[in-house]
């Protein structure tokens, strides 16, 4: 049905960009075999708004002219349907390859593959090479979770969604219904922001912890999408970027070392310990967590008991 309806959809393309004079619905199905075949005028009437409407969704500019007879008639001019050169400069070009390095591992890495291509025939610099490695230090954004294709397309169709999410603290997940605004990556985690139905406020989600599959729903937002900016101001300040305080914490000689980056003092305690005080922000204990028994929590005293909550629950799996 997907074959079809797509040989539909080019043959349509086909007559509206081939003619030089606007097409009236009998002629279009006259010419095209699948409207033919159409059991009933109401049944092609149907199917021809219904290709007419997915044409345009997918960039066709199709125009509708009545005749001095007072008949409708569509076409597509090349001009109006015909791009402008592409120019991208080597910065644009590293971004759209950095892009496209999300899909390596996803089902439309064919798709991302397909796309790089085509901007390279329409302008993308012959020696940026997307897939290659440059340097010693290559970029990935690794997308492994089974949740982040799901989501990524509901965010851009715009459909709530239902997944079980399983928080740090809790030993077992919980149904939850959100409106996907956008997907962030932090750290090396992959975060969804969104409207959760169940709260009426705006949360955010670790991928990882997403369980099970994500059903779409139907139905409209109930709540506004703000802009992207304030979609990665929310993310960084939930994945702790964003610190209003600092902490005081114990790590490990020789350990932590992305903690040792974000510390404003450090200082020696001997046996094989040091002190260091670090920016205190939303996600600090998730963060904190991950070090395991290399970091020991001084104060403030609810960081302490946030990462002892953390640490049972993983306790007890």
């Amino acid at each position: 049905m997907a074959i079809a309806k797509a040989e539909r959809l080019m043959n349509l393309a086909l007559c509206l960009l081939g003619t030089r004079r606007p097409l009236s619905k009998r002629e279009l199905r006259e010419s095209i075999e699948a409207y033919l075949e159409a059991g009933s005028d109401d049944s092609f009437n149907r199917m021809f708004e219904r290709d007419k409407d997915d044409l345009r969704e997918l960039g066709l500019v199709i125009e509708t002219v009545e005749n001095l007879e007072g008949e409708v008639g569509y076409l597509a001019r090349r001009d109006s349907n015909r791009l402008p050169p592409i120019t991208l400069d080597a910065e644009e070009a590293a971004a759209l390859g950095l892009a496209a390095k999300v899909w390596q591992q996803a089902r439309l890495a064919g798709a991302a593959s397909g796309a790089l291509q085509k901007l390279r025939a329409a302008g993308l610099p012959e020696d940026v090479d997307p897939y290659g490695a440059h340097s010693a230090l290559e970029p990935r954004i690794p997308a492994h979770e089974a949740s982040f294709e799901p989501l990524m397309l509901a965010c851009r169709d715009r459909r709530p969604v239902v997944f079980d999410y399983r928080k740090a603290t809790a030993v077992r997940p919980e149904q939850r219904h959100v409106e996907p605004w956008a997907l962030e990556c932090w750290r090396g985690h992959w975060y969804l922001a969104g409207w959760d139905r169940d709260r009426g406020a705006e949360r955010v989600f670790r991928l990882s912890r997403i369980t099970g599959k994500v059903r779409a729903r139907a139905g409209k937002y109930t709540a506004d999408v703000p802009d992207v900016v304030t979609v990665r101001e929310t993310v960084a300040s939930w994945a702790g970027e964003t610190a209003d305080r600092t902490a005081l914490i114990r790590l490990r000689t020789g350990a932590g070392y992305p903690l040792r980056s974000k510390a404003v003092a450090v200082r020696e305690l001997g046996d094989g310990w040091d002190e260091l005080e670090i920016p205190y922000g939303h996600g600090l204990d998730a963060w904190l967590v991950e070090f395991g028994p290399d970091v020991v929590v001084i104060e403030p005293a609810e960081l302490r008991a946030d990462v002892v909550d953390r640490l049972r629950a993983v306790a007890k799996g």
